[in-house]
């Protein structure tokens, strides 16, 4: 087999239609853009969503939502990532270093999802809940930052 002998499969490529070539093709003289206006013109036709200069059904709907600049340097880590890191201390830069969180993280706050069996210091800008500060103290560690409160 040669690059060269390679061929579409039979039926797979349909043949692109022929227009303008006569009144015997079916498709002569207006090429089956009809008479005149904006639509028969080379280059012609309206942009997506252009209701004819209404105002537009996107433009009508209310804007909903917004990108929380504040999401980009904070962090939620798992008490189950505490918990596989290995680490005694837990502080802002040794999250950084263990890879748990990005560089760029100015603020991070540790939640309760899964056990926490080993005894941790959590400290450093380094906040916690409720629930993973009682974790955290009844495996033999301290929390010494303030803790957040939860919000129902």
């Amino acid at each position: 087999m040669y690059l060269n002998t390679l061929k579409p499969a039979a039926g797979s490529n349909k043949a692109s239609r022929r227009v303008g070539r006569g009144i015997g093709s079916g498709y002569g003289k207006t090429c089956g853009r009809g008479h005149k206006g904006q639509k028969s013109r080379t280059g012609g036709g309206v942009r997506a969503g252009f209701e004819g200069g209404q105002m537009p059904l996107h433009m009508r709907l209310p804007k909903f939502g917004f990108s929380s600049r504040v999401w980009r340097y904070s962090r939620e880590v798992r008490s189950s990532e505490i918990e596989l890191s290995g680490l005694e201390t837990i502080t802002l830069a040794t999250l950084v270093e263990a890879k748990i969180v990005p560089a760029r993280t100015k603020k991070a706050k540790i939640i309760l999802s899964g056990e926490i069996t080993r005894a941790v210091t959590v400290g450093g800008g380094v906040l916690a809940t409720k629930g993973v500060k009682a974790a955290i103290e009844k495996a033999g560690g301290k929390v010494e930052t303030a803790e957040i409160k939860e919000e129902k």
